[in-house]
């Protein structure tokens, strides 16, 4: 059976905890190239050395998504390392939840920055070798909070909603060449709930979260599914969540 993930050039934004870093280990297994990108240089060399480990190969760039020139440069790494760019896996986001009431604006401008804008500073960056390569393929992470909103959400799940949107547009602007996944976990155990400033909201979070949250692998998992299927399949969304969420 043909590896369809071996030697494939994969950026991850978001790659140095959670769901990046697992998609970047599980990947570094089959034999991919990984090209890591986050801010925590040293949680970036930590990881590259574990890639290794894995049998894999794996470069890092100092990655602020909020900065143009960061995913650019990200890009531009891939393609003079390996040649070619394969993937490109969005999956820097921030979910720093609370009330209306709190009026926590930075917050929201922040959220924003990373999960929109972010987003399409990576399409900016990826689309144009995409299409002069004549094939390459977006992984964007979304959540289920951009399918349902609950209460203390509102931010967070606009910019999740945003996500869908924009990806399932590029997915139709794309052609028959280029493919786009949406991938739309649930309550995932990762440091999400760290950067949660309300106090009470962090605690039921935390709570919820010891309870039943599923393992970042479980997420890895149904990317490299979406990565390995032949150039003419296009997964579209893969929506992955415990089963006691509601």
């Amino acid at each position: 059976m043909i590896d369809r993930v071996k030697d494939k050039v994969v950026v991850i934004t978001g790659a140095s905890s959670g769901i990046g870093e697992a998609t970047a280990l599980l990947l570094a297994e089959r034999g991919a190239k990984v090209v890591l990108g986050a801010r925590r240089v040293d949680r970036l060399e930590a990881l590259m050395s574990r890639t290794a480990d894995a049998g894999g190969e794996a470069v890092y760039a100092q990655t602020d998504v909020k900065q143009r020139d960061d995913l650019s440069s990200i890009v531009k790494l891939a393609c003079e390392r390996y040649g070619k760019l394969d993937v490109l896996f969005s999956n820097a986001g921030i979910g720093p939840i609370s009330p209306l009431d709190d009026q926590r604006v930075e917050e929201w401008e922040e959220m924003v920055d990373i999960n929109i804008k972010g987003l399409l500073y990576g399409i900016a960056a990826a689309l144009p070798v995409f299409r002069q390569q004549g094939f390459g393929h977006f992984v964007n992470t979304a959540s289920t909070s951009g399918i349902k909103t609950t209460p203390n959400q509102a931010v967070y799940s606009g910019t999740k909603f945003a996500v869908r949107a924009i990806s399932e547009d590029l997915r139709q602007e794309a052609g028959d060449k280029l493919r786009v996944t949406i991938v739309t976990p649930g309550f995932v155990r990762t440091d999400f709930v760290e950067a949660v400033t309300n106090a009470e909201v962090r605690a039921k979070l935390v709570e919820s979260r010891d309870k039943f949250a599923i393992s970042p692998d479980a997420i890895a998992r149904m990317i490299v599914f979406a990565i390995e299927q032949p150039d003419d399949v296009d997964v579209g969304e893969i929506v992955v969540r415990p089963t006691a969420q509601s």
